[in-house]
């Protein structure tokens, strides 16, 4: 009897899973496991959150094996002694993982690897991450890593794609009399939930997520994508994250037109942070940029940066952004453009205190997708715009992005009887207008803790080293 283990990470799904079907076609056995990892769980970048979503995520999948005649096996501790344990126990000679691309998984990686050595243990790597099998892979002509996203998007777009592969509707057994243990809960693991709204992990709404935009909103993104007040975006990302979606069967399933195109390219985004810290590991701490790392003075005021984290800068719609992502574990992109900016620019504060910020409430927390987006907006990254072109204002971008005022409303209910002419700057309505509205400046809601035209100019003094 060949028995094969197969190690799930950020891949947590039955449908178009390359490791299942290898594990699945070469064994007669097959132990499916999950390690909770206490270094990823209360490492760097520890959230309860994320955490809370992971353990849905879990209880889809474990929901989902069952229905194919088998079980999902929990183990807690290092992957290598885990792993290895489960080694012994099985008897088995094969482990299929997919494999992924950040300092610490391919670190993790090495040391399975290192440990299951002289076990006669085959490991088999798989793709099934990202959209292309290998987006580190996706070169320039001159076979050198991509820096520059629109030479990536182009090589991408003729790169090879994989078939889809169908959801098993049975799987090999357990072996038998294997203790399986139970899936913790938040409390049990130390964390606490700190999202008031977040939305339920697992394949199972992940799909049914998909299923909806790609049904119809999606026509509409490239129109619709910074819309804050319409919120035609997926929200697909958490569960892209967790690998409860194929990015390749979303690639797959995409419609013809602009929209879906429009679409497609996010997804090209994703495969770009992931070679980009594939191929400059050291970006997870330091700025791409040589010239900036250690040499801009950051601010570093706790009073401005929890202004900023609770939402009361007394600008609409950098507060409201912070606000959503407080209650929902989620923030809409152009708000995270938005409040991006702020942090860094108008109050010169470090961007890797927003990157772990972020990281710490969002569900679609992703370490090289938030470290290349923190690392663009704050113009220390790959993006060869002047910084200049990522200092944004926050008053012009709410009457762009949410004209009516739906979003901020939605988010600041103090600012729901404003009238739209003040909206985005509600420190210019006069006392009447205040009184009428409800709304005092510097009771119910902050004046400015900083002043945009004088921000801007210092964010250009600092970054001129």
């Amino acid at each position: 009897m060949k028995t094969a283990i197969l190690w799930f990470r950020r891949d947590l799904r039955l449908h178009d899973h390359p490791a299942l079907h290898a594990a699945r076609e070469r064994s007669d056995r097959l132990v499916p496991v999950f390690v909770l990892d206490d270094r990823l769980i209360h490492g760097r970048h520890a959230s309860g959150p994320r955490t809370q979503f992971l353990l849905d995520c879990l209880s889809d999948l474990d929901g989902a094996l069952r229905k194919c005649d088998t079980r999902l096996v929990i183990r807690h501790g290092a992957p290598e002694r885990e792993l290895a344990a489960l080694v012994r126990e099985t008897g088995a000679t094969e482990l299929h993982f997919s494999a992924d691309v950040t300092p610490f998984a391919r670190a993790r990686g090495r040391a399975v690897k290192e440990t299951l050595a002289d076990m006669e243990v085959e490991l088999q790597a798989h793709p099934g991450q990202y959209v292309a099998d290998a987006p580190g892979d996706v070169h320039t002509k001159a076979g050198k890593p991509q820096t520059v996203f629109g030479h990536y998007h182009r090589a991408w777009l003729d790169d090879d794609r994989r078939d889809v592969l169908p959801a098993p509707r049975e799987l090999p057994p357990l072996p038998s009399g294997l203790a399986k243990d139970r899936i913790p809960s938040l409390g049990g693991l130390g964390l606490e939930q700190e999202v008031g709204d977040p939305a339920a992990g697992g394949e199972h709404a992940a799909r049914a997520r998909m299923r909806s935009f790609l049904g119809g909103p999606v026509g509409e993104y490239a129109d619709d994508h910074d819309a804050l007040g319409r919120d035609n975006t997926s929200r697909l990302s958490p569960y892209l994250r967790f690998g409860c979606l194929s990015p390749r069967e979303i690639e797959e399933a995409l419609p013809r037109g602009e929209g879906p195109d429009a679409f497609r390219r996010q997804l090209c985004w994703r495969d770009f942070y992931a070679q980009l810290l594939l191929h400059h590991p050291a970006n997870a701490r330091d700025e791409f940029r040589e010239k900036y790392r250690g040499a801009i003075d950051w601010n570093d005021s706790d009073e401005d940066f929890a202004a900023w984290c609770e939402g009361r800068t007394g600008y609409p719609l950098v507060d409201a952004g912070m606000r959503q992502l407080r209650r929902e574990g989620w923030m809409h992109n152009r708000a995270r453009l938005v409040v991006g900016s702020f942090l860094t620019k108008d109050l010169g504060i470090d961007w890797r205190r927003g990157e772990r910020w972020f990281m710490r409430l969002l569900l679609d927390g992703d370490e090289a997708n938030n470290n290349g987006n923190w690392q663009w907006i704050g113009s220390v990254g790959v993006d060869p715009q002047p910084v200049y072109r990522r200092i944004y204002n926050p008053a012009r971008q709410q009457e762009r992005h949410d004209p009516d005022g739906v979003y901020v409303r939605r988010h600041l209910p103090e600012l729901a009887n404003v009238p739209d002419r003040y909206l985005a700057e509600p420190w210019t309505m006069p006392g009447d207008v205040q009184r009428d509205a409800g709304c005092t400046i510097g009771d119910d809601y902050p004046a400015p803790i900083v002043d945009h035209r004088e921000a801007r100019e210092h964010a250009l003094d600092r970054y001129r080293v």
